[in-house]
């Protein structure tokens, strides 16, 4: 089985936001819900919940974001 960067989704108290997705990224998160399925041994879960595991996912590996996240605490430990 092919190893996927998400994998069973935690189950976390969630906030609401509204987002428009082409369709074509919308048959691709269909696709997605059904490989994390078939690979978790879970339900195909409803493919929004995909989203913010991604998401997460993607600024945890931006390098550059996360320099500038170092940058910005490291100034606001030096002001407080």
């Amino acid at each position: 089985m092919t190893k996927l960067k998400i994998g069973a989704l935690p189950d976390e108290r969630p906030v609401k936001i509204s987002v428009e997705l082409p369709a074509s990224v919308h048959r691709d998160l269909l696709a997605y819900a059904k490989a994390v399925a078939s690979g978790s041994g879970q339900p195909i879960c409803e493919p929004g919940k995909l989203i913010a595991p991604m998401v997460a996912r993607f600024m945890a590996t931006d390098r550059g974001f996360a320099k500038l996240r170092r940058v910005v605490q490291s100034q606001e430990t030096s002001k407080g």
